[in-house]
């Protein structure tokens, strides 16, 4: 099998996986179900996976990669930090409607423990990555003095608590443009003329 094709076979698998734990759930969900579900036999499919837990890690993993790409790619056309906060807050919450049956399964079958180690680079890079807009907008004097790393925080919270509303309350969700406001108005500096 080349590399090629050995990508794309995996590519396969995770796109099966992702309907079959949306369908199913992770603990009804099986390797024989998914290799079905991918059109290939279940020893094939764990030439890929040692298990089921390896494949649903690996499928979190690039669900969680799939994020921070668009979010990159999305900043890096984005030189104003107004609009740079703006636009990692609306893909987030888009990003994760979008994926919605996903952050379910995680949350009421899996638990939020499930992944930890992952889940937390995970955070880490995206509180990271407001931070970082965070101290651009300092820098060119668009947000007030503040600590960028706490900042981070409070809105990755806000963020989180609406993945988290989701799973628990989905009358609780928001518009993506009311939490820009939101945190906009907390953090834009204001004129004191």
């Amino acid at each position: 099998m080349n590399k090629r094709s050995g990508e794309e076979s995996k590519k396969n698998i995770l796109a099966a996986a992702r309907t079959v734990f949306a369908e199913h759930g992770y603990a009804q969900a099986s390797m024989r179900i998914i290799a079905r579900a991918a059109g290939m036999s279940v020893g094939g499919l764990y030439l890929y996976f040692r298990n089921k837990e390896e494949l649903y890690l690996t499928f979190t993993q690039e669900w969680m990669k799939n994020l921070n790409d668009r979010t990159r790619e999305a900043l890096r056309e984005i030189d104003n930090p107004v609009e740079a906060i703006g636009a990692f807050i609306s893909l987030t919450i888009l990003f994760s409607r979008s994926h919605k049956e996903m952050i379910i399964l995680q949350g009421r079958e899996l638990g939020f423990s499930f992944g930890l180690d992952l889940k937390r680079a995970f955070f880490r890079e995206r509180r990271e990555q407001i931070a970082d807009i965070v101290r651009s907008g300092i820098e060119s004097g668009d947000f007030r003095t503040c600590d960028a790393d706490e900042v981070a925080k409070v809105i990755f919270n806000i963020l989180r608590g609406f993945i988290v509303s989701m799973v628990i309350d989905e009358d609780a969700l928001f518009a993506p443009e009311e939490s820009v406001n939101l945190v906009l108005n907390g953090l834009l500096r204001r004129n004191s003329g």
